[in-house]
């Protein structure tokens, strides 16, 4: 009875150690018990071993992510330079061809950036810089950008009054607005794109008329690589951009919705209201 009590007492010993383990796990194996015996000393080396092989593939896989990080950022730097030459020989010749081309050759750049935002949303370092924002100036500046695809296309913009401060990132919430306003364009053949500022909550719309979105396919649109049936009938959307979109939207802790009717047209609203920062 006495070595059966001693026994019992030190397997609870031993579970309760493991136990309070795993409610802290780490990544050290330090802190595991002392082994009373050879059979835990040999599983004890093969969690160890299994432990040191993790680390070496981490390792690795690591490397390879910042390799090929560092190669596609390169990529992305070099391939403006011939972009930016394209749009000089373009500008030298204005004519109705060269605006086609030019709008072309914008979208090209626009998947370019896009793959840059990919892997720096996507890496664990942030670059983020908040500041507060105009956002008529943010909003205006993106559209700067897109007036090439609006006159090529035909598309009216109305766009509102939208004077509003509001604390987040330029390039990142530039970024999130130009991807619902590539898809406003993209899927809007004729009509007009509506960018309003609405209160309580304050938030910022973008309503266009175009083809509308399936009831089926609304609560997927930010999945990474879904495209719905707007994407499988266009033939060339990737199911990249709403996921770039909300992922860049919920790092500056910003919310987005959509709603849409097929055949009516989609709206699309980024929350920018926050609460009240407090300084104790």
């Amino acid at each position: 009875m006495i070595f059966f009590f001693y026994g019992f007492t030190k397997y609870c010993k031993t579970h309760n150690q493991l136990t309070e383990m795993s409610n802290h796990i780490t990544l050290s194996l330090q802190d595991l018990p002392e082994p009373k015996d050879l059979l835990i000393a040999d599983y004890q080396k093969h969690i160890r071993d299994l432990f040191d092989a993790y680390h070496r593939l981490e390792t690795e896989s690591d490397y390879k992510r910042m390799a090929m990080v560092d190669y596609y950022t390169l990529w992305v730097h070099q391939i403006k330079t011939p972009i930016s030459a394209l749009y000089l020989i373009i500008e030298s010749d204005p004519n109705e061809r060269n605006l086609t081309i030019k709008s072309e050759l914008f979208k090209i750049e626009q998947y370019v950036e896009m793959v840059l935002h990919y892997l720096r949303l996507e890496s664990e370092s942030s670059d983020l810089q908040i500041e507060n924002l105009s956002l008529e100036k943010l909003v205006k500046s993106s559209l700067r950008k897109y007036r090439t695809l609006f006159i090529e296309k035909g598309i009216k913009l109305n766009l509102a009054p939208i004077e509003y401060s509001l604390l987040t990132d330029e390039k990142w919430f530039c970024f999130a607005f130009e991807q619902i306003l590539s898809n406003a364009l993209k899927y809007t053949h004729a009509g007009e794109i509506n960018i309003s500022l609405l209160q309580s909550p304050a938030r910022l719309v973008i309503k266009d008329t175009g083809i509308g979105i399936q009831a089926e396919d609304l609560p997927r649109i930010f999945d990474k690589g879904f495209t719905g049936f707007n994407g499988r009938m266009d033939k060339k959307s990737t199911g990249i951009g709403l996921y770039l979109c909300k992922s860049a939207l919920k790092k500056l802790s910003h919310q987005i919705e959509v709603t849409s009717e097929i055949g009516v047209g989609t709206t699309v609203s980024i929350h920018i209201e926050r609460d009240p920062i407090v300084i104790e």
